[in-house]
Formats: C-alpha cells, sequence, structure tokens
C-alpha cells in the first residue's frame, strides 16, 4: 500500500496543492477541537434576511435551502 506523501506526489501540481490545504483544513479542525474553541466565523452570514423571515421561517427556508 503507497503512503500518503507517495500517493499526493503522483499528482499533478495543482491537486497537489489542493491535498495540501485540505490537509492543513483537517489540522486547524483538529486543533480547534483540541482547544474545545468553537468557530463562530458564520455569525451575521444571514444578517440581511433578519427583516424578511422570522427565526421560525427561517429555519424551515434553511432545510429548503440544504434540500435543493
Amino acid at each position: 500500500m503507497s503512503t500518503l506523501k507517495e500517493l499526493v506526489e503522483q499528482l499533478p501540481p495543482d491537486l497537489q496543492d489542493e491535498a495540501r490545504f485540505f490537509v492543513e483544513f483537517l489540522l486547524e479542525k483538529k486543533a480547534q477541537k483540541q482547544k474545545g474553541e468553537l468557530k463562530l466565523d458564520w455569525r451575521g452570514a444571514l444578517q440581511d434576511l433578519r427583516d424578511k423571515y422570522t427565526s421560525v421561517e427561517l429555519q424551515h427556508k434553511m432545510l429548503e435551502w440544504w434540500g435543493d
């Protein structure tokens, strides 16, 4: 069985970069989990919809969007 390094080396450079970014993402996710910190970078993402929907309506709408 090939090692991860051997497999990545078989990829073209652009996909090697993508693999590196994914591994960095996994490492960051692991570090966040170990710290017990929550990422809140999504805060305020739906702020423009607050006058259009109630919180319950927005929950239902999000479920519809996820189903698309």
